[in-house]
């Protein structure tokens, strides 16, 4: 089954809802990230996407082992289990602006929107290598879909 296409204004809107249905005091359903801390979390995709030289890459070695044992966790379309252990860069422990990472992560939501599937196919992650365009959308939007479920949207 395909995910949604997070390169569409109609995804897009709706993730963009659902985010708007969050609020501040919300209590995960699992793990222990405030809603602030999770939307700041969500940014650090589009952080190694937009903001370079934010967060190093990789060196060889580890992009290997992220490249042979995570690139397909995180880019085929199997729903992430709850609880599972991050990378260091997306740990996010101090608190966080609820309403300014909620603001930032829907400006990275549009732009990624705006510029297209087209733009993505091929493009370089930071973690994984080039990426095509369904693995791309796949990332994204699986990414956001585990978080905003995890505090119920």
């Amino acid at each position: 089954m395909a995910l949604p296409n997070i390169f569409t204004k109609e995804v897009t809107d709706k993730i963009i809802q659902r985010i708007n249905g969050l609020k501040a005091a919300d209590r995960p359903l699992w793990g222990k990230m405030s809603p602030a801390q999770m939307l700041a979390h969500c940014c650090v995709t589009y952080e190694m996407l937009y903001e370079e030289g934010k967060h190093p890459a990789p060196n060889f070695f580890m992009k290997l082992i992220l490249k042979t044992f995570i690139k397909k966790i995180v880019t085929n379309e199997a729903p992430y289990k709850h609880n599972s252990q991050t990378a260091p860069a997306f740990l996010i422990v101090d608190e966080r602006n609820f309403e300014a990472e909620k603001n930032r992560l829907i400006g990275f939501i549009n732009k990624t929107q705006q510029l297209g599937g087209g733009h993505f196919d091929g493009k370089v992650s930071h973690s994984f290598g080039p990426l095509n365009t369904t693995e791309w959308n796949n990332m994204f939007y699986k990414h956001l879909d585990h978080h905003l479920r995890q505090f119920g949207q």
